[in-house]
């Protein structure tokens, strides 16, 4: 494992849900969430506009902690840090 002391919230691990739709980003959201270990930091790249709404919420329900939302001309791209 490659250790970066520049920035404590690089992703432990990115999954990429493009071309999937509600509610399968959240869904694997959920799963990749559950596989990490509190404090680790889950990158997801979706391309659904509904996706913003569903991930967010989903977060704020589980008590994660997002840590970013960037948004290119087409995708979606959640930072999401494990809280528990």
């Amino acid at each position: 494992m490659s250790t970066n002391s520049s920035s404590s919230s690089s992703p432990t691990k990115s999954i990429d849900v493009r071309g999937l739709y509600c509610p399968e980003p959240v869904f694997r959201t959920k799963m990749e969430i559950e596989r990490l270990s509190i404090g680790d930091v889950l990158k997801i790249v979706a391309d659904d506009p509904e996706s913003e709404e569903d991930i967010s919420r989903w977060v704020k329900r589980n008590g994660h902690e997002l840590l970013a939302i960037n948004k290119t001309q087409k995708d979606l791209e959640f930072v999401i840090k494990k809280a528990k």
